[in-house]
């Protein structure tokens, strides 16, 4: 691996010119995913490499950093920390990307609280429930590099008790 003084700077550099993805607390080597709120604890000595790649599309820069036990995570603007999702709750999920953010999680509630709370009269359409399922492998995927995000998952759960009490 490159050194990890050479990888924390890139890190810090790459904080400072997004901080509206993610803000970065070098002293006590934390992430703070600014779109959730939440903040992810490295250990550096857990790193075993780091990538500066090139967006194909947006031509923006983003850093991957590639951990002992083989997860990894990428500091994307605007996503900010983006991870693997993990199908270990959700099962097999069709259309599940294969990075996501926790920013998606929140545009995916945001659907099915649409679905379930903006039109009462109707049935919560079949994507509810995939929406539902992504979000699970979000979480998921989240709490495997290190977010705690049981707080999410209590909302989640909510939303899914209503799809169940709707749908019967």
């Amino acid at each position: 691996m490159d050194s990890v003084v050479e990888a924390s700077s890139k890190v810090r550099q790459w904080s400072e010119l997004h901080p509206t993805a993610v803000l970065y607390d070098d002293d006590a080597a934390v992430f703070l995913d600014v779109a959730s709120g939440k903040s992810l604890r490295i250990s550096w000595t857990d790193v075993t490499g780091f990538e500066e790649k090139i967006h194909p599309e947006t031509g923006e820069s983003y850093l991957v950093l590639m951990f002992e036990q083989g997860q990894q995570i990428a500091l994307v603007d605007p996503g900010g920390v983006a991870f693997a999702p993990s199908t270990i709750n959700s099962g097999p999920v069709q259309n599940l990307p294969a990075v996501v953010c926790l920013r998606d999680f929140f545009t995916l509630k945001q659907r099915v609280d649409h679905y379930l709370y903006e039109h009462r009269d109707a049935a919560p359409p079949r994507e509810c429930l995939d929406l539902i399922m992504i979000s699970i492998a979000i979480l998921d995927g989240a709490r495997a590099v290190g977010f705690e995000v049981g707080d999410l998952e209590g909302e989640l759960e909510k939303s899914l008790r209503e799809l169940e009490k709707r749908t019967g």
